[in-house]
């Protein structure tokens, strides 16, 4: 029997479905009307037959999507800066949709995928499920992930940074100031990037022969919210820290706002590190001192990797690129002891 003989159709699958050749089309391409029993039914037939990856042509659109987390963020702005400019260079245009909480794409992002049917999908945070891997492949629509929020299965294609080099980058730094007791305020711990980071500065304490302080180290959201009320926190103690390390920019500048309202001059008397190098941390008053995560190459890497991928398989789908420490005016020595 001939290959293109053995390839299952879309007939046969509606046969094996027990469902109309319609009801097969419509969940295909994201269509609604029908019961999610017979659409995992359905999905899990494409899926086994191999119907994808026996040479599907689909129509395709002439666009690639980016799914943003928040789409007015200053980290989200670099990452769509860099897909654009890939998108733009491969003759594609860059649509934007915004994920469901707690980093996940929700059910009607992914029919909604399927009714636009992109190029390719690129994805800043997200897990993934196994089911919304499996629709995507069915349809041939490559993805790839940016910055994963977990440690994704060995078959997601994904770009992300040295998030542990950098946070032993920054409180390095802090350390050869003279600085000792060095506070973290870290991003959300189900986060890989946080979990990463914070680890980095533990571990360029423990190189230092410095036990770190648990009482020290504070938990926030990624917000200049959570910086400011973690830093008032910190900063309250009578042997307050002299140095704090932030997770990202915008609680580095959260802190900024707590020692201002407390008036705790930065670097007088508190030297502090971010992680991003978005914008406004050059703009901030004194520039912050910050580890650079490079976010537009990032989204470049990803996007060029997902248009690769409509090709057939590629041999290396993940990337770490490296971070790097920017010094500015935000660190300085801790101030002496009176």
């Amino acid at each position: 029997m001939s290959e293109s003989a053995a390839r299952p159709t879309l007939a046969a699958i509606a046969a094996r479905a027990a469902v109309s050749l319609s009801t097969v089309s419509k969940v295909l391409n994201g269509r609604p009307g029908i019961s999610p029993e017979t659409r995992a039914r359905v999905e899990e037939l494409l899926a086994d037959s191999g119907y994808a990856r026996r040479g599907l042509e689909v129509e395709r659109g002439g666009h690639v999507e980016l799914v943003i987390e928040d789409l007015g963020s200053d980290w989200s702005m670099e990452i769509i800066r860099g897909a654009e400019r890939i998108a733009r260079e491969h003759g594609f245009v860059l649509a934007l949709s915004a994920m469901g909480e707690d980093h996940r794409v929700d059910r009607e992002w992914i029919q909604g995928v399927l009714r636009r049917k992109p190029v390719a999908v690129v994805l800043q945070f997200s897990d993934l499920t196994a089911a919304h891997r499996r629709q995507l492949r069915t349809r041939n629509i490559p993805f790839v992930v940016v910055d994963p929020a977990g440690d994704p299965p060995p078959d997601v294609p994904a770009i992300g940074a040295t998030n542990w080099a950098g946070g032993v980058a920054a409180t390095r730094h802090l350390l050869e100031l003279g600085h000792t007791r060095i506070a973290a305020i870290s991003g959300p711990p189900e986060l890989m990037c946080s979990r990463a980071r914070v680890a980095g500065y533990q571990s360029a304490l423990q190189e230092a022969g410095i036990v770190p302080d648990p009482s020290l180290s504070a938990v926030g959201d990624f917000s200049q919210q959570a910086g400011e009320r973690e830093a008032r926190r910190l900063l309250a103690r009578s042997d307050r820290p002299t140095a704090i390390v932030a997770g990202n920019d915008a609680q580095a500048l959260g802190v900024y706002d707590a020692a201002g309202a407390l008036r705790i001059r930065v670097p007088d008397d508190l030297s502090v590190v971010g992680f991003d190098d978005v914008r406004p941390a050059r703009w901030a008053r004194p520039p912050l001192t910050t580890v650079r995560q490079p976010l537009q190459e990032m989204a470049e890497e990803a996007t060029r990797l997902a248009l690769r991928l409509r090709d057939g398989p590629v041999e290396n789908t993940r990337l770490e690129l490296a971070t790097s420490l920017v010094e500015r005016g935000s660190t300085a020595p801790p101030p002496a002891r009176t």
